[in-house]
């Protein structure tokens, strides 16, 4: 590393390392951002451990990825963003420091001469002649007067959220009027079926099945507005995008999801994907799962569950249930030892469900240590360390399955829509906010205490879109949520424990105990999960088919506004 002055509070370098970190943190650096996307060379230090490292030092960190030489709008955006947040001298970084003087250019484009930001370019050490085109165009374009904060697009509905929940509300709003102009603020261009991905973890599904483009699945009629969300502005019914864009509301939806924290275990992202270490929780390393699970004859296996909330709270249990059948069918069972660390006081919290897990609990032998939280992973020692009551233990492991801490989006959590955990407040039966009335949210990313499946998605979105509609006209809310979410346990390859309940526990099931015992393990609910559900995500949620969750009135038994 060898920092150069670019301009006043902002320095350029090559890549750096964890330790520059510690000097950086010593001369006073106060924020970092890394213009260098992950895996460009062999040995390049992980984003996530140099974030992990700032993190720290109390240093802000940002990562903006330039990749084959192209410096879109967006990323120009986000630099100029984090550099005007900084408290302090910021250090930008790529292999050479190109990428990010060329951003540091681009963002000052029409704030002064190009002739200028060109010498001060070449003065670090970068000539950057070949964007004098551009440079020149932003000049040229700029008014010479500050001009008034611009009015920003118009819609009846914004949408923030092109995961399950957005995309579902925004068809199911378009079902019941297809005149309302609706836009969806997602920066993503991938849309993923995220309960595949236990399956891809078994050798069930194979990983591409579970992900399409998004523009695939945005609605017909919506406009994409392919953008991150950076903030809300809920007393004068607008947000404003990372690139600065304003978009202006009759009602807001809010559906952001929830983060997943890798950075929250020390050491984890270094070694997330090797070394034994995997987690069914991300789409690149869900068939790392499966991989492991072939490798392995005997060792140790730990399988673990952080603190709540978190996606569906069965899937860290259904990954080690597959993964036990599997080396059950290969007769190697009885020479792993099986474990699970859950920070929990139960197995699971509907304890309806509680006879039929442990019955296969026995079944694999697997070691049940409760109130014990993954806090560090060392990868190439092969060692885990969890806190528990009377303080830290270190296990060894051959195969370590992680479900990562998580917690509410930052862009959420620092706004006014944000309750004192930092998620979307809303009233738990009606999911419109207790502040702002033409404000709904749904999904992982809202207060609801429900548990956080794309079952619970399936069921809000018609909800919210009814709300909503009628909110719109002058009127009240007008149906009801019951907390309904549900979570197929996969206990065997073949036989599924099929959990459905709503607020306080109270079992929901879809259908006649009959056909479907859910709190027994069966094959029918193994079809359901594997056949059935993934078309119905695809061709019926997303499309605004309302099949088993049609909206149910506020006056319906057991559905009540919050005072």
């Amino acid at each position: 590393m060898n920092p150069t002055k670019l301009a006043d509070g902002l320095l350029v370098s090559s890549q750096i390392s964890p330790a520059d970190i510690d000097e950086l943190a010593a001369a006073g650096v106060r924020s970092i951002i890394n213009n260098r996307p992950d895996g460009e060379e062999p040995g390049q230090p992980a984003a996530a451990a140099l974030a992990q490292r700032a993190r720290e030092h109390g240093i802000a960190y940002h990562h903006i990825p330039i990749s084959n030489g192209i410096f879109d709008d967006a990323s120009v955006a986000a630099f100029a963003q984090a550099l005007n947040s900084a408290e302090g001298e910021t250090l930008a970084f790529c292999r050479t420091g190109t990428r990010s003087t060329t951003l540091w250019a681009l963002s000052q484009a029409g704030s002064r001469p190009t002739g200028e930001i060109l010498a001060a370019a070449a003065r670090a050490g970068y000539d950057l002649s070949a964007h004098r085109a551009r440079i020149d165009a932003a000049v040229s374009a700029a008014p010479a007067p500050p001009a008034p904060a611009p009015a920003g697009e118009r819609f009846d509905v914004v949408i923030v959220g092109g995961g399950a929940a957005g995309i579902a509300t925004a068809a199911s709003l378009l079902k019941r009027d297809a005149t309302l102009g609706i836009a969806v603020v997602e920066p993503r261009d991938q849309h993923c079926y995220q309960p595949g991905w236990t399956m891809v973890g078994a050798g069930v599904f194979e990983p591409q099945s579970t992900c399409r483009p998004m523009a695939s699945v945005m609605p017909k009629g919506v406009t994409w507005v392919k953008d991150a969300l950076a903030t809300f502005q809920p007393d004068r019914d607008s947000v404003t995008t990372a690139s600065g864009k304003i978009l202006r509301y009759r009602a807001l939806v809010v559906a952001p999801g929830i983060d997943l924290d890798w950075n929250g275990i020390e050491g984890l992202p270094a070694t997330l994907g090797r070394n034994g270490v995997t987690s069914n929780y991300g789409y690149a390393t869900a068939p790392y799962t499966w991989q492991l699970v072939q490798q392995l004859h005997e060792g140790v296996a730990l399988f673990t569950q952080p603190p709540m909330p978190i996606k569906c709270a069965g899937a860290p249990q259904k990954a080690m249930y597959l993964s036990c059948n599997a080396w059950e069918e290969r007769g190697v069972l009885p020479n792993i030892d099986v474990a699970f660390h859950n920070a929990g006081a139960v197995l699971f919290g509907v304890k309806d469900y509680v006879p039929a897990l442990m019955t296969y609990v026995e079944r694999y032998g697997i070691d049940l240590n409760f109130e014990s939280t993954l806090v560090a992973v060392d990868g190439p020692a092969k060692q885990a360390t969890f806190r528990e009551k009377d303080g830290e233990v270190t296990r060894r492991f051959d195969m370590l399955h992680v479900t990562p801490p998580q917690k509410p989006f930052r862009f959420i959590a620092d706004s006014p829509l944000a309750d004192a955990a930092g998620y979307v407040e809303v009233d738990q039966t009606t999911l419109r906010h207790v502040r702002y009335p033409n404000v709904f949210g749904l999904g992982d990313g809202g207060s609801t205490p429900n548990a956080k499946t794309a079952a619970a998605v399936r069921k809000q979105a018609p909800i919210v879109a009814v709300n909503l509609l009628s909110v719109l006209k002058g009127g009240e809310p007008v149906a009801g949520y019951d907390g309904y979410g549900s979570c197929p346990l996969t206990v065997e390859k073949g036989k599924i424990v099929l959990a459905e309940f709503g607020y306080g526990g109270k079992l929901l099931p879809s259908f006649p105990g009959w056909l479907i015992d859910g709190t027994k393990p069966q094959r029918l609910s193994w079809l359901l999960k594997s056949e059935a559900l993934p078309w119905i995500y695809w061709h019926g949620m997303l499309k605004g088919h309302e099949w088993l969750v049609a909206p149910q009135p506020l006056a319906a038994p057991g559905l009540k506004q919050a005072a």
